[in-house]
């Protein structure tokens, strides 16, 4: 049986984020696009309001709330609904929220109970922190199996050279997951996850990016230099790696991470159509000659965002729901992720056209139309979805793609 009712605690967090993205992240959104950065002060009083956007923190709350002991897996679907609504708000301040970030799900997944408990419990006091995610490279980003990046094993630990861009909340983060390789002529068998804590000897963040979008979220350059790590940061421990079977651990757990991560970009991708559509309908109403052509034509092309944003929302939660209930979502994260990236430029550029003088520089459209460019890019390409789309899709034929 298939339901599309929400339950009462997902009804109770869509209302709760939507009312935070509406009441406290809109009024902010323009200033700090200006600004290049999320105030501090408004951070701080965030986190003392105790919002986190990622997966492990709202399943917590789900399982503390949980009658007779019997805990329901919901933390994917409770992300996508939370980071919808947060994304409605502003999509470079949902990402700029403090939590683990992109760095929890694969500390969840492939982390050892110690290091689970050493590195997501730190987002649990009042201070804001943040946790980071580090794969693209120079010459890897999409092909994560290219990275170049080298961890040399030495006593106690490895010692790390390399560079990493691109990294979300890179250089405020309390730690880092970053992947490297032992040796390059092994390709994916092998790569290796590290936890690198910010402060660590040898590594730095030379750079921020300046960016067309997401300008309030800081994007870093993070460089390794004879950085030596400790044996029980290399996560999930050495015993990972020599399973038997599990050669390609480092990189199956960056592709694991992306499983779970990808419905949640889609659901940002959503929150952003959702902002440009809304936006739009109410300049159409207000501005545009009741019962004229052009209202009817501005009518039509509204049904037409609002019908592929019904759609996107779909795809995402199927995705979302196979992940709570362990079943393989490869396909569906890749469909959710490429198309409600295609659905949110769509509602943007649709919405500027329709929106005229009204959508110039300054205006919320024109922001979100520059912030959604990159849906198209981070987490993998919209080409590497179709590519894995495609494998899932004609394999069972034995069409090899």
């Amino acid at each position: 049986m298939i339901s599309f009712t929400l339950s009462e605690q997902q009804h109770q967090l869509k209302e709760m984020t939507n009312w935070f993205a509406v009441n406290e992240i809109r009024p902010i959104s323009l200033k700090a696009d200006r600004l290049g950065y999320v105030p501090a002060d408004w951070l701080e009083n965030i986190n003392k309001m105790g919002i986190q956007l990622n997966t492990t923190s709202l399943q917590n709350k789900i399982d503390n709330a949980s009658k007779k002991g019997k805990k329901v897996r919901e933390g994917n679907r409770l992300g996508v609904i939370a980071t919808e609504e947060i994304a409605f708000g502003d999509p470079a301040i949902a990402l700029s929220l403090p939590g683990a970030g992109l760095g929890g799900p694969p500390i969840q997944s492939s982390g050892t109970k110690e290091q689970q408990e050493r590195f997501l419990t730190i987002f649990k006091n009042d201070k804001p922190r943040w946790g980071a995610y580090a794969l693209t490279e120079p010459d890897a980003g999409s092909d994560a199996s290219a990275i170049q990046m080298r961890a040399k094993r030495v006593e106690g630990g490895y010692v790390l050279n390399g560079q990493k861009i691109f990294i979300t909340n890179g250089r405020k983060a309390s730690w880092v997951v970053v992947f490297a390789t032992v040796d390059r002529t092994l390709g994916r068998v092998g790569q290796r996850a590290f936890v690198v804590e910010k402060g660590t000897p040898g590594f730095t963040s030379p750079a921020l990016a300046k960016k067309m979008g997401l300008r309030a979220n800081e994007t870093a350059e993070l460089l390794f230099t004879d950085c030596f790590v400790p044996q029980e940061n290399l996560l999930g421990g050495e015993a990972l790696y020599e399973q038997k079977g599990s050669g390609k651990s480092g990189f199956a757990t960056a592709m694991k991470t992306f499983d779970s991560t990808r419905p949640i970009v889609a659901s940002m991708a959503i929150g952003i159509a959702r902002a440009a559509y809304e936006y739009t309908l109410n300049i159409v109403k207000k501005e545009y000659p009741k019962h004229g052509k052009s209202y009817y034509i501005a009518l039509d092309l509204l049904a037409e965002i609002e019908a592929g944003i019904s759609a996107a929302r779909l795809l995402t939660w199927e995705a979302a729901w196979r992940a709570d209930l362990g079943l393989p979502n490869v396909k569906e994260a890749a469909m959710c992720k490429a198309y409600a990236g295609e659905v949110a430029l769509s509602a943007c550029v649709k919405g500027l056209e329709l929106l005229g003088p009204t959508g110039i520089q300054g205006h919320i459209v024109e922001k979100l139309f520059r912030d959604v460019k990159v849906f198209d890019i981070f987490e993998g390409t919209n080409e590497i979805q179709h590519l894995i789309i495609a494998r899932r899709q004609f394999e069972p034929y034995g069409i090899r793609v």
